[in-house]
């Protein structure tokens, strides 16, 4: 790695990954994605073994456990056989071994692993069966490493398409969020590791992310920023999480009393490890007694961590009591234990694997299905090969690699399949591929923004064409029988420590688009990116557009199957795409990213229910994603008419494949209530199910909605409500396509 990629702040984390029915496989009326996953609960049977433990153990040694004692482990007590707890970072797979006291890679040639799509790409299945598959698939990689604990998932959500680790984050929805998360954090846990979720709570944004007091009512924080983390707690069962750098109403994440003694514990009742993001400490007693367990960071001598030398000395001088010490090394030993780390039925420990075929597969198949056609006028895709003699190649991105790129962690890789390698690894040899990168990804060298400095936008990028590069790709275009140009982003441009400026397409890369379309109307646009763009003038443009993600291992093979018809694609945006930076919400109301203090003024209104709401035209919806395809539903009804709080909706639609080629569809089911007392979005996600129909055929999609899914949050009550009377639930393939309404009545 180099310099650029030392980590600055968070320990990181995210993968995914998956498998999923092939198409052909799909006849089936109901998938399992429609099974609720729950996770194992923390166990109290070795606490007599704790105890006991915990009596024998010095004061230092209990303090030892309570800090980093590596860049990536506590302190074990070895003379007891207490292990280090040993973590790993990364949002697209197991990172490599750095040094025990630095940043620096270990050098070892045994640490390479599976690269994964990123997060946003596996929001954009909508498919839980895939997240759990991706858990598990992790899982197995991080024990064949030896690790106790993933810094993982990140499920923060989307409040602005700018946002630094959009990538990451998989969406600005909180249904669609937790729907994903719960899953992924059961199989990773099947596997006997730790997941720890973060970053707890209302990271939102990269500028300021460091000292940033984030201001939200109390409605909006229960009704769009907790829920995905109450379900990871309640449902998912996640042994750790993360405590976030920012303050929330004037108090640091890491110290907060609200967030992590009375919601988290109290309320929700966790029992696992709260452990901070890296240097995200500022006290010594008052971060013990407001809840945090372990405290890790970025280097300094470990033993001048607040929870090291300062805390063997509050607890000497009585400030702290030993009582409380071990509360919390009681909490970390039962997490051991969890996950067999220690303890007799360690033998038992899952052993793993990684960087298996198998493991390269579960990437490809949710790279796969991640892909989201935005646009495909005249049937341009899948090509037609017929008469076919050559295929032009333009774009940086169709040879950029991104597995070990940006800040956060990255993943040492044997294999990162590129778009241009997927291409001449499906095409017929008779078809001359004709590459030219096009534009050149260029920094500006005084203001690169992202390098070092996490309060300031960035990076700022050289716009400017090369006019060499670019005739060349026009020369390249005219004398090709179809041209594909590799757009976008990568993961230098959008990264951890930084928020964008704007929206812009960089390096130029919109008057390249403009040129090879003029030289070769037979032109295919495919984005690679985590995030909003401004594709408006590229969309009007093109006949067909792609979007793709920083995809994993397999995802230039991936890729060139959907282009090419192999794979049907089926992603669905997990984020709305707007026109404009100021149709956003947080943007539209002037509160991002604010200076010390940033208010959160939209309040419920974020994504696609500020657009929906106030009647504002995205550029591509939430939920939005075409099909080879075509679709239709039919026969939507609800098993009854009137529902008690206590009842489970059950509503079933007649999913048609009208067209000529098998494909997968996501239904997708929104509610809303026109005569509401309270203030209320125009529409909320509420359930969804992918299902794959052959061609021809028909499937009988149900889904599940609680009527406690309905509840708003009542601050006066402080609690949550059902509000009586009549509801919609809309039935469609995106927050604007509704294809068929029901209502029903909650008495």
């Amino acid at each position: 790695m180099k310099n650029k990629m030392t980590y600055l702040s968070a320990a990181v984390a995210f993968a995914f990954f998956a498998s999923c029915k092939n198409d052909a496989q799909s006849s089936s009326t109901e998938s399992a994605q429609t099974e609720e996953y729950q996770g194992k609960e923390i166990g109290t049977e070795h606490d007599a073994e704790i105890d006991k433990l915990i009596a024998e153990m010095t004061i230092e040694e209990k303090i030892g456990m309570l800090h980093g004692n590596s860049m990536f482990s506590n302190g074990g007590v070895k003379r007891l056989g207490i292990p280090e707890l040993k973590m790993a970072d990364g949002p697209l797979g197991v990172r490599e071994e750095i040094s025990r006291d630095n940043w620096a890679p270990a050098g070892l040639t045994n640490d390479f692993a599976t690269y994964y799509p990123a997060g946003g790409g596996l929001a954009a299945t909508w498919n839980t069966e895939m997240a759990h598959t991706f858990g598990n698939s992790l899982g197995e990689e991080l024990r064949a490493r030896d690790k106790d604990m993933l810094l993982s998932p990140a499920i923060n959500m989307v409040r602005t398409p700018l946002g630094g680790r959009t990538y990451e984050y998989m969406s600005e929805d909180p249904f669609l969020n937790k729907k994903i998360a719960v899953p992924l954090i059961v199989g990773l846990q099947e596997k006997d590791v730790m997941a720890c979720v973060k970053h707890f709570a209302a990271n939102n944004q990269e500028t300021n992310r460091d000292f940033v007091d984030v201001q939200i009512d109390e409605r909006t924080l229960r009704e769009i920023y907790l829920p995905a983390f109450e379900a990871a707690i309640k449902e998912a069962k996640s042994y750790a999480i993360m405590g976030a750098y920012n303050k929330f109403r004037g108090e640091y994440l890491c110290e907060n009393d609200y967030m992590l003694n009375k919601i988290l514990r109290d309320e929700w009742g966790f029992k696992g490890v709260v452990v901070s993001d890296w240097a995200a400490v500022h006290s010594t007693a008052k971060t013990l007694k407001n809840g945090l367990d372990i405290e890790m960071g970025t280097p300094k001598p470990f033993n001048e961590f607040f929870l090291a030398d300062k805390l063997i000395a509050a607890v000497k001088s009585g400030e702290v009591s030993e009582t409380e010490i071990n509360l919390h090394v009681k909490r970390i030993l039962r997490m051991l234990f969890q996950v067999k780390a220690m303890g007799s039925e360690s033998k038992d420990r899952a052993k793993g694997s990684i960087a298996t075929e198998a493991h390269y597969q579960d990437a490809y198949k949710i790279a796969a299905e991640d892909i989201v056609l935005l646009k495909n006028e005249n049937n341009a895709l899948p090509l037609k090969l017929d008469g076919v003699k050559s295929i032009a190649v333009i774009g940086n991105n169709a040879v950029k690699q991104n597995a070990l790129r940006g800040f956060g962690a990255g993943v040492k890789t044997k294999r990162e399949i590129t778009p241009l390698e997927g291409l001449k690894n499906r095409l017929p040899a008779s078809i001359k591929i004709n590459y030219a990168e096009g534009y050149l990804e260029r920094y500006d060298e005084k203001n690169k923004g992202n390098l070092g400095n996490i309060t300031s936008n960035g990076p700022v990028t050289i716009d400017q064409l090369d006019p060499a590069k670019v005739q060349e790709a026009v020369e390249a275009a005219k004398k090709s029988d179809v041209a594909i140009i590799f757009a976008g982003s990568n993961r230098d441009y959008e990264t951890e420590s930084s928020d964008r400026r704007d929206l812009h397409l960089p390096f130029g890369q919109e008057e390249l688009i403009k040129k090879v379309l003029e030289a070769n109307p037979k032109t295919i646009v495919v984005m690679i990116a985590g995030a909003p763009f401004d594709i408006n003038a590229v969309s009007q443009k093109t006949s067909a557009l792609v979007w793709s993600w920083f995809n994993g291992s397999e995802g230039g093979n991936a890729l060139a199957d959907v282009l090419l018809g192999k794979v049907n694609p089926s992603g669905k945006l997990p984020w709305t795409m707007p026109k404009n930076i100021m149709d956003s919400p947080a943007h539209a109301t002037n509160s991002f990213p604010g200076g010390k203090t940033v208010n959160y003024a939209e309040g419920i209104l974020i994504g696609y229910r500020w657009f929906d709401t106030k009647n504002i035209a995205p550029l591509y919806p939430f939920g939005f994603g075409l099909s080879y395809t075509t679709f239709a539903f039919d026969n939507a009804k609800s098993d009854k008419t009137s529902y008690a709080l206590t009842d489970v909706i059950e509503v079933s639609v007649d999913v048609k494949n009208t067209g000529k080629v098998d494909g997968k569809e996501v239904v997708q089911l929104y509610a809303s209530k026109s005569d509401s007392k309270i203030t209320r979005a125009a529409q909320e996600l509420k359930g969804f199910q992918k299902t794959a129909v052959k061609a021809g055929s028909l499937n009988t999609v149900t889904i599940k909605v609680p009527v406690k899914e309905l509840a708003y949050y009542d601050v006066a009550a402080k609690k949550w409500t059902v509000e009586p009377g009549k509801y919609t639930l809309k039935l469609g393939n995106s927050s604007r396509d509704i294809k068929k309404e029901i209502v029903v009545t909650i008495k």
